[in-house]
């Protein structure tokens, strides 16, 4: 029996294979204030054995599905299992869950860790380091490191 390939872009994946999506506590920074929100992204089965094994982690719950449960087979979303309608999805949603679903198929021994259709809860969720979405980075030339007048002489 032979799969058929559910996404154009993605040959060598099927409705048939293993993701993990996670839903993860994100703030948003707005007048100096930070906003809640909640965000579902895809998780690496790298990521997903670190959680497991206790790391803080912003996730609140992770889901095992399939691909051909979140997409349809032109590549759009279609559902993300047991989220509620006020949940955000990651920047690049589709590429990311891709690239995570292969991961699964190079390690299949961690898709056993969460079976498909089923939520995984006992996670060790923690805000305490903040993942803040549309945080900038403002360099100033006061944060230039001073070198040394014969830093770049021969001597």
């Amino acid at each position: 029996m032979t799969s058929v390939s559910l996404l154009a872009n993605a040959p060598d994946l099927t409705a048939d294979d293993y993701i993990v999506i996670g839903l993860a506590a994100c703030f948003l920074r707005d007048d100096g204030e930070m906003h809640p929100v909640q965000v579902a992204e895809p998780i690496p089965s790298a990521a997903l054995e670190a959680v497991l094994k206790g790391i803080p982690t912003s996730y609140d719950v992770a889901f095992g599905t399939t691909i051909g449960t979140i997409m349809n087979d032109q590549g759009y979303l279609t559902s993300i299992p047991d989220a509620a309608e006020h949940v955000q999805l990651c920047d690049q949603f589709m590429e990311r869950a891709i690239a995570a679903a292969r991961t699964y198929k190079t390690r299949p021994e961690a898709s056993q860790h969460i079976p498909v259709g089923t939520a995984f809860r006992d996670l060790n969720h923690s805000t305490e380091r903040k993942r803040v979405l549309n945080s900038e980075r403002i360099v100033k030339t006061e944060d230039n490191v001073k070198q040394h007048a014969y830093t770049h002489q021969k001597l």
